[in-house]
């Protein structure tokens, strides 16, 4: 519990997951409706670019947190002394 309230636990990167997941969802939803309402092809090019639009976008998003993941594992092991 310490841990969570310390910000020793980062809640974000979890949430993350679910808002990416509901944000493709949404997108499939309205490209499959914009590819049967308008144009069949300019809709499912819009569906597809906007699907790799964001997942480059979380996956920006997360490397920040990665970033803070392999720096605390870095500083975890660099104090636990030299290895000889």
């Amino acid at each position: 519990m310490k841990s969570m309230l310390g910000f020793d636990y980062l809640l974000t990167p979890r949430v993350l997951v679910f808002f990416y997941w509901l944000a493709m969802l949404l997108i499939f939803a309205g490209g499959v409706y914009s590819m049967f309402t308008e144009h069949l092809i300019t809709g499912f090019i819009a569906m597809v670019f906007s699907l790799i639009g964001c997942r480059v976008m979380f996956e920006l998003i997360m490397v920040a947190f990665k970033n803070n993941e392999y720096l605390r594992r870095i500083a975890e092991n660099t104090a636990a002394g030299p290895i000889e």
